[in-house]
């Protein structure tokens, strides 16, 4: 894949604030951490992670040699003294909390560690926050799967209630309220001694992208798949979902993270960042796209076995993002389903992944600009 060349005025503008700028992530070793990480560094921030060693083998994390452009901390958000002592020695100014357990059908396996790691883990990095001087934007990446889902044909906006049909939905419900709670009583407009300090929420579609290896995750399951050159097995093939590539939400929580550090409060709340309304489309859609594009005979078909309960339809409202902070997806679905494809073509062929994945964010950063 070619970069294109263009005007980088936008580009140079988002590197100049985040060249130097001290930020802490947790959850960096994570296939969304992986990428955000190395965006930061190429961006030329300070960037320390605090995580769980990569859930998944392979991963994105290794591929791409993320560890050689952070100060990286093996440490879990369940455990509050730990995760304080890491922010209070690196005095972020500017907080992603990405740590999460994030899949729904692991949820039901262990409800219990995951409401554990995403409602008590939420706190835990909120509370960390609060003890600290330093911080002047905190944004908490939460899930579309936070809100009461209805089924319903309109896209959810950010006021709309919080809910959950299994555990990890509950569990990202519960962590936007834990967060509205923190926000509210610590760090809002009314507590003048917290307001240097403006704290998000960032709700994102179906994400997908190159390195991410996740269990009963629909991309994730139909790479290894073709890549082992077996037909791929599909639990929902009807299920409705808002697919979108890992870089447009990601670019949404930069945009987001630099206007809560110059503008304060102002821009503090819940945040939708989803795809087009036409990118809105069901799972055998979407792996058909994907076939297509991989070529070789790749084949799917549909399990017939009995699954736990999923959404069937879900979609969200972006207005807000784009009227107040002008953002927009960068790419579209066909787009990102490219790049994906693209991606794992890569690795299949044993190509430079760190070269591969920074492509990708070069040529994003050029359309974005365009």
């Amino acid at each position: 894949m070619g970069v294109r060349t263009g005007s980088m005025a936008g580009v140079v503008m988002l590197a100049s604030f985040w060249r130097g700028k001290k930020v802490f992530v947790t959850g960096h070793t994570g296939f969304k951490g992986s990428w955000l990480c190395l965006w930061l560094a190429k961006l030329g921030a300070d960037v320390t992670g605090y995580s769980l060693e990569p859930p998944t083998d392979p991963n994105l994390y290794t591929l791409a040699g993320v560890r050689h452009g952070l100060d990286s901390i093996n440490g879990d958000v369940r455990d509050l003294d730990n995760l304080c002592n890491a922010v209070r020695s690196a005095q972020p100014e500017i907080v992603f909390h990405l740590a999460a357990q994030s899949l729904v059908l692991r949820s039901y396996r262990d409800p219990i560690g995951t409401l554990a790691t995403n409602i008590m883990g939420t706190a835990h990095v909120l509370e960390a926050v609060r003890r600290v001087d330093s911080v002047r934007s905190m944004i908490n990446v939460t899930s579309d799967k936070c809100y009461e889902n209805k089924e319903s044909v309109w896209g959810y906006r950010e006021n709309d209630p919080m809910g959950g049909y299994d555990p990890y939905s509950c569990s990202k419900g519960c962590s936007e309220l834990v967060t509205s709670a923190f926000r509210n009583s610590f760090f809002g407009s009314k507590n003048e001694a917290s307001r240097k300090t403006a704290v998000a929420s960032v709700r994102a579609g179906n994400v997908i992208g190159g390195g991410d290896w996740a269990e009963d995750r629909l991309v994730p399951d139909i790479m290894r798949a073709v890549l082992g050159q077996k037909t791929v097995v599909i639990r929902n093939p009807k299920a409705i979902r808002p697919w979108q590539h890992v870089l447009d939400p990601l670019y949404g929580y930069l945009l987001l993270a630099e206007k809560l550090y110059c503008d304060g409060n102002r821009f503090s709340g819940a945040w939708n960042f989803g795809p087009a309304e036409d990118d809105t489309i069901s799972v055998a859609e979407l792996i058909t796209k994907v076939i297509e594009l991989w070529g070789n005979n790749a084949r799917w078909e549909t399990d017939k076995g009995e699954h736990p309960h999923e959404a069937g339809f879900l979609k969200l409202d972006c207005t807000k993002a784009r009227m107040q902070l002008k953002w927009k997806p960068g790419l579209g679905l066909a787009r990102a389903v490219e790049w994906t494809v693209d991606w794992y073509k890569a690795y299949g062929k044993a190509q430079d992944i760190k070269q591969a994945t920074l492509n990708q964010i070069e040529e994003f950063e050029q359309i974005i600009n365009e």
